[in-house]
């Protein structure tokens, strides 16, 4: 078992005494990435930033710990950028005035995000401009910024196309929030497409990370199959963009 799977298993077993369950998945944290108690705290630490305060258009992954984040967004009528469920019909996009007031806690469940947004194509995401800031959830967290998901890496993935369409860029604030049981003092080592973050948000602390190196930019199709870019509608659209299929 590689030393990432290790972490992610030791991180599983302690969530189980603050992971809220899905509905669907319940407790099973390798299909999904859970909310926790206490990730209001931990969303206020995100919001007093100035990404945060200044953000005019955000990414937010759909993951279950989010949610606090995107209804915030929401009810501050930020434009908001989301992916679908592992990224198997691509993106939907909240409008700021597409949630009627009073429903926006409705709207932030990835249910409700299915009712209020769009779908929205990696073209029509471009014409938005620029993320001001990206957040997504993590499986498990290093306090130097490497991050670990479901293991499938879907927010390298969504990076990678971001990147490539100028919508991110290095100096691209990105935030992750979860709970202290998440958070590895250990260094971890990065492979060439972890994406780091800048910001750790837990219901106790914000850790500032100091980067030491870029991130990578760009989609590196050379680790992706034919079959994978083809059975994932914005990977199909930026292949074809691109020349690549």
């Amino acid at each position: 078992m590689s030393n990432s799977r290790l972490t992610r298993q030791r991180i599983w077993d302690r969530l189980k005494q603050v992971a809220r369950p899905d509905t669907r998945f319940h407790m099973q944290f390798a299909d999904f990435i859970p909310d926790f108690e206490g990730v209001e705290a931990a969303t206020d630490r995100i919001c007093a930033l100035p990404a945060y305060q200044n953000c005019q258009l955000a990414f937010v992954t759909p993951d279950n710990s989010m949610t606090e984040l995107r209804r915030r967004l929401i009810a501050a009528r930020v434009p908001l950028v989301t992916a679908t469920y592992n990224i198997q019909r691509g993106f939907l996009y909240i409008a700021p005035d597409a949630v009627p007031e009073g429903v926006e806690h409705y709207a932030a469940w990835l249910d409700g995000v299915e009712h209020f947004a769009r779908p929205v194509t990696l073209e029509e995401i471009a014409g938005l401009g620029g993320f001001d800031l990206m957040a997504t959830g993590a499986s498990a967290v290093s306090a130097d910024g490497v991050r670990f998901g479901k293991g499938h890496g879907f927010f390298d993935l969504e990076w990678g196309m971001f990147t490539d369409l100028g919508l991110a860029v290095d100096t691209t604030p990105v935030a992750a929030i979860v709970h202290d049981v998440q958070v590895v003092e250990d260094h971890l080592q990065m492979s060439a497409t972890d994406i780091p973050v800048d910001f750790i948000a837990t219901p106790s602390r914000l850790i500032r990370v100091e980067r030491q190196e870029r991130r990578p930019r760009g989609m590196k199709w050379d680790r992706l199959t034919m079959q994978e870019i083809q059975e994932m509608p914005p990977l199909r659209e930026l292949a074809r963009m691109r020349g690549v299929a």
